[in-house]
């Protein structure tokens, strides 16, 4: 199904927006990605651009206003909020959990700035087998507390780090304490009004159900995807924002208009990789800082890169591509580097053909066993107990898969089917 609908803002375009414009074009028909892309430079936006639908049983289509899930980017709002109590004296990053939660474990040896940059060594209840059977159940702060305080430690205090979406829900709860307010609220004050953000929300219980975006995963086709009950990420993955209001955001944060100068530089202070609610990378040879968000089918990320003062966001309710390699596709010219787009395969094999390929695969070298099927004119591989891969052609006998970097290679004379990923390669027999 194609799924596309543009949306460029500014005057004319320039050689190169046109490009990328009709690159995700081409990736939104090949059924790749929907969502937002927004670019800004020095707070000026300079490329925005949407594809695909909010809701595919409605037909609606995505908008510049559209507002996404934002999955764990709601940290780095959440760690804004927390330096803004420690600026206003409510708050103390030295401050014990005990002092709050005294139930969970090593709580007296817990700080708020262990909380921030993950180093508190509570659990992470996501990571849990049986997060899966409970996840759209609406749980009070008293259900996540005890949910949290059962998971238990998984190392001393201070003595590593190790991400946890646990300590931004308590985080949560504290900002809640100490302002006597609900997490919407604070948020509402202290960053959506003084930003003047309209398109931003925490919690989607109050958006009627028909008009709520949805998410989807590929196979096949698209599929929607069951969403979590955003009453138990709180501020560790809640909020909902468009593309341009996240954009502004990501901007003003970095930018000094959110925090003073040393409680941000305490934010972007690293501790075995982690800062408070933002992390710091290389990006294309550049320094950047960054924060990413995965929810439900929902992913989401930001780089801000500080000496160009260049703001990049990336949305999307539906995805099936290598999302780094569309991050350094749409960055690189805003960064006065080449534009190299990447080749998208629209190589068209018969129906007749793909179901000669078809078969039951094994490997003298692997314990791996790919059966290979057609299906509505589409070359599909499933690796025994795994999820079906919808593969694009490259041409009659090569097929690969953008995201997972996978690339199969067929010889009919032989029966064989040789498959590449990274520097392995693995060669099979059709039995």
């Amino acid at each position: 199904m194609a799924c596309l609908v543009l949306l460029t803002l500014g005057q004319a375009q320039s050689p190169i927006q046109k490009q990328l414009d009709n690159f995700l074009d081409t990736v939104g028909q090949q059924d790749k990605f929907m969502g937002a892309i927004v670019v800004l430079e020095q707070g000026k936006e300079v490329y925005a651009h949407t594809i695909g639908y909010a809701n595919l049983d409605q037909g609606t289509l995505v908008s510049a206003h559209t507002q996404y899930r934002i999955g764990s980017i709601s940290k780095t709002l959440t760690a804004t909020l927390v330096l803004k109590a420690v600026e206003e004296g409510r708050l103390e990053l030295s401050h014990s959990l005990d002092t709050f939660f005294p139930s969970i474990p090593h709580a007296d040896q817990i700080t708020l700035a262990q909380l921030l940059d993950h180093h508190s060594g509570i659990h992470n209840f996501t990571g849990d087998p049986g997060f899966a059977q409970w996840r759209t159940e609406r749980k009070t702060e008293g259900e996540m507390v005890d949910i949290i305080a059962e998971g238990g430690s998984d190392f001393k205090p201070g003595t590593q780090g190790a991400y946890s979406n646990s300590n931004y829900v308590l985080l949560s709860y504290i900002l809640q304490k100490v302002y006597s307010k609900p997490y919407a609220q604070i948020l509402e004050e202290q960053i959506i009004a003084p930003l003047q953000l309209k398109e931003t929300r925490f919690g989607d219980e109050h958006i009627p159900s028909g008009k709520k975006i949805r998410s989807y995963t590929y196979e096949v086709q698209w599929n929607l995807v069951a969403n979590t009950d955003l009453s138990i990420p709180m501020g560790a993955g809640a909020i909902l924002m468009s593309a341009h209001d996240l954009a502004r955001f990501v901007e003003a944060l970095f930018g000094g208009k959110l925090l003073s100068q040393p409680s941000l530089e305490t934010m972007l202070t690293t501790t075995d990789g982690y800062g408070m609610g933002v992390f710091k990378t290389e990006l294309l040879g550049r320094t950047a800082y960054t924060h990413d968000g995965k929810i439900d089918g929902f992913n989401a990320i930001y780089y801000y890169f500080p000496r160009e003062q260049l703001t990049y966001v990336m949305l999307s309710n539906a995805e099936n591509y290598d999302l780094p390699l569309l991050h350094r596709t749409m960055i690189a010219p805003y960064l006065g580097l080449p534009l190299e787009l990447p080749e998208l395969a629209s190589y068209r094999v018969s129906r007749t053909e793909l179901q000669a390929l078809g078969g039951r695969y094994t490997s003298p070298d692997s314990p791996l066993v790919i059966t290979i099927s057609e299906q509505k004119g589409k070359l599909l591989a499933q690796p025994e107990g795994q999820r079906i891969y919808t593969m694009d052609a490259v041409n009659a006998n090569r097929f690969r898969h953008d995201k997972s970097g996978v690339t199969l290679e067929f010889d009919s004379a032989q029966q064989t089917m040789t498959m590449v990923q990274g520097e392995q390669e693995l060669h099979f027999i059709k039995s």
